[in-house]
């Protein structure tokens, strides 16, 4: 039995993530991390997630539950996810990490982490857009640079980070694809008398309004036609089941850094 705990445990993310760990087989929660000062401490996590009680307090104190569990589930903020990566550090714990706009200090520290034990790191974990991350790269060879890239994300107005994780890793698979340098090819959003498009360009834009779940599209625009292929996420209950089924596979894997399309070829 694998045993969880979840950071940001009385969160939108955290609380799926206990309901998808009370429905799966193999996995069990085992510690419930908040940040201090907050209004759910001392109860319970089950409760708070709407499965009933069980048994297990939501904490602001990671040294009480951190030999509880044998991995931990963050879906957080950078910052909570640093502090988070420094303990599982600390104390070898595997993780599984969801949380986007992450910078460089922390990516190291990660990088770091997973020298000593596996460690999935993954922009997104619903299955539906990691089957568009493999399809991604054959559709940008085949087309050929005669049709242009745009890449259009959406996302709820209480999203911080913008474009979205989702939408920057498809902008990299996709220059990848290209032999494009990003850092050089991106165009965010466009105002003004730019010019006219180039062929070395991706777009790549972000949409915030109301209580958009998550959806992405890359346009591939020829003249004369346009390929769009699109991935809606109906519910977040779709990364939160994505995230308890990379959580079963990588504590079956040594050391090293992990994604999503790890776990959907190993299982």
């Amino acid at each position: 039995m694998v045993r969880a705990i979840v950071t940001g445990a009385a969160g939108r993310m955290g609380s799926l993530i206990i309901r998808a760990i009370q429905d799966a087989e193999g996995i069990e929660l085992a510690g419930a991390l908040e940040v201090s000062g907050h209004k759910v401490l001392g109860q319970d996590a089950g409760l708070i997630a709407g499965v009933g009680a069980l048994g297990i307090e939501i904490t602001a104190n990671p040294e009480k539950i951190i030999n509880q569990g044998d991995l931990i589930i963050d879906f957080t903020t950078p910052e909570a996810t640093k502090k988070a990566v420094q303990m599982a550090r600390q104390q070898k714990k595997s993780m599984v990490i969801g949380t986007t706009a992450l910078p460089e200090d922390v990516l190291q520290d990660i990088q770091e982490l997973s020298k000593i034990v596996p460690v999935i790191q993954a922009p997104n974990m619903s299955v539906g857009v990691n089957l568009l991350f493999s399809l991604l790269p054959q559709i940008a060879m085949i087309l050929g640079k005669n049709y242009d890239i745009e890449v259009v994300e959406a996302h709820h107005r209480f999203k911080k980070d913008a474009p979205s994780g989702t939408a920057v890793k498809m902008a990299q698979i996709l220059a990848k694809a290209r032999n494009l340098d990003l850092e050089q090819a991106a165009r965010y959003g466009r105002e003004g008398l730019p010019g006219e498009r180039t062929s070395g360009e991706i777009g790549i834009h972000a949409v915030r309004a109301g209580d958009i779940v998550g959806e992405h599209t890359v346009i591939f625009g020829g003249l004369g036609e346009r390929i769009e292929i699109s991935h809606k996420a109906h519910s977040r209950e779709t990364f939160a089941r994505g995230a308890v089924r990379a959580a079963l596979f990588i504590v079956q894997q040594p050391p090293g850094l992990y994604d999503m399309q790890d776990v959907l070829k190993g299982e």
